[in-house]
């Protein structure tokens, strides 16, 4: 009976997930998303040279994305991103990586040192300047083989 409702449930179950590139929204995605009830326009979402719903989303800390949801900073991002930051915040007499914290107001918010924010400027497509110097292999794995300064540089570009 269990194996009947798990194969039931698989064939009703369909994954609709993924990472989107943000530059092929409008021809790839945007009617979807239409279809579902989206009211931005593609271009609304990201727009290259413009301002877009893309200039809101930031680098959280080491490497998380955060988004920019209010005029005065205010950041969300997963509760895994700062874990860390809110383990070194707390103390016995506050716990709040098991109670949570709420700020009422500017002044009780807690500095988090050393935690940062970066803005993306632009986004380049620099193919033309990087695969000549790959193998002919997927670039995550290339960029393992490289010794780390060529990694570096690499990065330079991104």
């Amino acid at each position: 009976m269990a194996l009947c409702c798990l194969l039931l449930a698989a064939v009703q179950v369909r994954a609709d997930e993924g990472m989107w590139l943000l530059p092929y929204l409008q021809k790839l995605n945007i009617k979807d998303m239409k279809a579902k009830g989206l009211k931005l326009s593609a271009e609304q979402i990201y727009n290259l040279n413009g301002t877009s719903l893309k200039d809101a989303i930031v680098i959280f800390g080491g490497g998380c994305t955060g988004e920019i949801v209010s005029p005065n900073g205010l950041v969300f991002t997963n509760h895994h991103c700062g874990y860390g930051s809110i383990q070194r915040l707390s103390s016995v007499e506050h716990d709040y990586l098991q109670n949570g914290f709420w700020a009422m107001d500017y002044q009780e918010e807690l500095p988090c040192p050393g935690m940062s924010v970066t803005f993306i400027r632009s986004i380049e497509d620099v193919s033309d300047r990087i695969l000549p110097f790959l193998p002919n292999q997927p670039v995550s794995t290339v960029l393992c083989l490289f010794p780390q300064p060529v990694q570096w540089r690499c990065e330079a570009f991104l």
